[in-house]
């Protein structure tokens, strides 16, 4: 997507959240009240330093301050982001909240959520011609008053310490710990014997229920850190009593999906597709019963399923060994729809909308090894497959921040700038061949070691066959709205959705091994036992209520 176009996007959008907020309660309003704070999303920003590892400025970042901050607002911290893509970015300006109850006792000592820092402490200074335009980048931390604590960094290209007023600290009990979870730059200063490390951050207590709320901020440190000392940086905490707020209505999250929900390109070659949950089970799905040699049929709402508990083992779901095998095991892409979990992210600041798709049957995988390709006979398949992907939206503005792809047992987020769009603000996702894990381009993607082109295959191309969650989709759960969505009966179903049949697929891997010439023989016994127990046994998942990510934060 170019740079015009994603500017073209943003006014959309912008429209848009005219309208969500029209519709009501706090979502796309601008500013979120965290109790005692309250916080805007800036995206525009002023260059202030860059620096580049090579000739090549695209492998760099450059680090930004933040400009249009709304009166009464002020700075936390300064901006980073890799170069070579557009300035996509955010950061959170603050101000005390006007509707925080002070106490009228004049005897009461209050302090401020917000306090301008005593000082400052000179991180790391640039030389050896690493900036852009050659100017050195200096690296400050600001020293916070007693009780309050620092969300970020201020970067300069001036040899004085920066105005105390540039910034501002919080109170300490309005934050919370965060932790990095990217290095962006890694740069060693010739002169000063010193390297300068650049991460992105995140707050550590994330997920559905997580009040930890990311500012936007970088964490940056030098070689002549301790070792094991506490993180200066922290992240805030959403302590409103009704944090949720921002949330998206009913209205809102159905307009959220018809706006952004993806398009899902199927490989041309594939045949083991999607359908909707009750399609499967009027099929022909059974339940089964530890101890039962026969299934029994199960309801097209899945009602009769057992509901609650674990996977305890004692129920699966399996398909019968007759003529309908064949059609389950192939699905029915003009019935599957996406079932969509709505939930706060980043201490509400954010919402994710979690998309799942069913697919029958997931086929066997395919080994790659230089320009050889092995069709496995087993590895890989099981019956009953649950896939998702996650839009992750802004509850200041109602735009698309980024996209989670799940890719079997991990996955990425890939940021807006970055994702193929149709029609408008939808995005493209490509659906893996056979194996159903989602991706942001077409290509083929390795899961293994793609520098020395073996692995297992993940091909994705656009087809005629595609999946419009945007208008095939159903709400199966969104708990902070409490009776405004009734989940379904075979969401509670916490077993496996398919059989458990272990099978030695090593066998299947001496066999491919021993036919490679004797100088890959070392690299793909290696390979392959590093690959997911997932690929050695066919095993039915469990349903998307039993997932890590159905409370929590996504893999990144």
């Amino acid at each position: 997507m170019g740079y015009d176009l994603k500017n073209l996007l943003v006014h959309i959008t912008v429209l848009t959240c005219i309208v969500f907020f029209l519709l009501g309660r706090g979502f796309a309003s601008g500013t979120i009240n965290l109790g005692e704070l309250e916080v805007a999303e800036i995206t525009r920003f002023e260059f202030v330093w860059g620096s580049h590892l090579s000739h090549d400025k695209r492998k760099g970042v450059s680090f930004y301050k933040p400009l249009g901050l709304p009166e009464g607002f002020y700075s936390l911290g300064h901006y980073c982001q890799p170069n070579g893509k557009p300035l996509n970015g955010y950061v959170l300006v603050a101000k005390d909240s006007e509707s925080h109850n002070r106490s009228s006792d004049s005897d009461s000592i209050y302090s401020p959520a917000l306090m301008m820092p005593l000082d400052y402490s000179l991180v790391w200074v640039s030389d050896d011609g690493l900036g852009i335009r050659d100017q050195p980048g200096h690296f400050w931390l600001p020293i916070p008053p007693y009780g309050y604590r620092v969300l970020g960094f201020v970067v300069s290209t001036l040899l004085g310490k920066p105005d105390l007023d540039e910034v501002r600290c919080v109170r300490e009990d309005l934050v919370d710990d965060s932790e990095t979870c990217g290095l962006m730059l890694d740069i060693f200063s010739k002169f000063r014997k010193i390297s300068l490390k650049v991460f992105e951050t995140r707050p550590c207590n994330r997920g559905m229920l997580g009040k930890g709320v990311s500012v936007g901020t970088f964490f940056c440190s030098s070689t002549l850190r301790t070792a094991g000392e506490e993180m200066p940086v922290v992240c805030l905490k959403n302590k409103n009593t009704k944090w949720q707020h921002g949330m998206p209505n009913i209205d809102q999250i159905h307009t959220l999906i018809h706006h952004y929900g993806p398009t899902i390109f199927f490989h041309p070659k594939e045949v083991y597709f999607p359908s909707s949950v009750s399609w499967f089970f009027v099929n022909g799905a059974l339940l089964f019963k530890a101890g039962q040699s026969t299934g029994e049929p199960i309801s097209a709402d899945g009602s009769n399923l057992p509901c609650g508990g674990t996977n305890d083992g004692k129920f699966w779901i399996d398909i019968p060994y007759d003529d309908r095998r064949k059609v389950l095991k192939h699905g029915d892409l003009e019935s599957a729809e996406l079932y969509a979990h709505v939930k706060p992210a980043l201490g509400g600041t954010f919402t994710d909308i979690a998309m799942w798709v069913f697919s029958p049957f997931n086929g066997p995988a395919t080994l790659k090894v230089g320009p050889t390709n092995v069709p496995l006979k087993k590895t890989g398949e099981h019956i009953g497959d649950w896939e998702h992907f996650t839009l992750r939206i802004s509850n200041f503005t109602g735009e698309l921040h980024r996209v989670y792809f799940s890719q079997h047992s991990g996955g990425q987020w890939i940021s807006a700038c970055d994702l193929e769009f149709i029609e408008g603000n939808r995005v493209i996702l490509y659906s893996s061949r056979s194996g159903h894990a989602s991706f942001p381009h077409p290509g083929t993607y390795l899961q293994g070691s793609s520098s020395l082109g073996i692995g297992i295959r993940n091909d994705c191309s656009k087809s005629n066959f595609s999946l419009d969650s945007s208008t095939q989709y159903q709400i199966v759960a969104a708990e902070y709205l409490g009776n405004d969505v009734t989940e379904p009966c075979w969401l509670q179903f916490m077993r496996e959705w398919g059989p458990k049949i272990v099978y030695d697929s090593t066998k299947e891997f001496d066999k491919i091994i021993k036919r490679l010439p004797r100088v890959l023989r070392g690299s793909v016994t290696n390979l392959v036992g590093k690959l997911p127990a997932e690929l050695s046994k066919e095993e039915g998942p469990t349903g998307p209520k039993e997932k890590d990510n159905w409370l929590g934060d996504e893999r990144w």
